[in-house]
């Protein structure tokens, strides 16, 4: 892999709950951040820049696997709730660089997706440094117990099928991984963007 770029991305759900994988997000990330990166949110993914992708389910149809697959030839994927046709694919898998390792999964598979206690057992089960989790369609990356953990929210911002605050709507998000240095996540969490 010549780029240490990894793309974290989940929950498309092409074409039946969105169109695509949107050309720019509308709101700006923050008043300190000009011009707004979001403003060019799917030229992010461009093809060349990308060593890794790591998708977590629900891509729920071949042209969106032909396009992640033309951003990255190196393309991981895990069985999501929803990619009913795709009956070989892996539930979870790990992955390495250097002496990292990331673990993927569709949150369907846990439990309690949600219990922080429950995905450090997760990162212990399948001995990972990262967790990532999708199935939420809500970004978050957190710490914890020397792992992180990193679900990418829904690429799109389809809508979701779980629980949802009055008012609330689902902003597109994924993330990007330098693995040789930091991570950088695009998304949104409690009103501050990631960066």
């Amino acid at each position: 892999m010549t780029s240490r770029l990894v793309l974290v991305i989940g929950d498309l759900h092409i074409p039946d709950r969105a169109l695509d994988i949107p050309a720019k997000v509308n709101s700006a990330p923050s008043p300190e951040l000009s011009p707004n990166p979001f403003s060019q949110f799917k030229k992010l993914l461009t093809p060349g820049k990308i060593g890794q992708t790591l998708c977590l389910g629900n891509l729920t149809d071949k042209p969106t696997y032909e396009y992640l697959r033309s951003i990255a030839p190196d393309l991981k994927i895990v069985k999501g709730k929803f990619d009913a046709d795709a009956t070989s694919l892996p539930l979870s898998q790990v992955v390495t660089h250097g002496s990292l390792r990331i673990g993927f999964l569709e949150g369907f598979t846990m439990v309690a997706p949600m219990e922080t206690d429950l995905m450090l057992a997760e990162a212990n089960k399948l001995d990972v440094d990262v967790l990532c989790w999708g199935g939420t369609h809500r970004f978050d990356a957190y710490e914890y117990e020397n792992k992180f953990f990193v679900n990418p929210g829904s690429a799109t911002g389809a809508f979701t099928t779980g629980w949802v605050e009055e008012g609330e709507e689902m902003v597109p998000s994924f993330c990007l991984m330098d693995v040789s240095i930091e991570f950088n996540c695009w998304g949104e969490k409690d009103a501050d963007w990631w960066i």
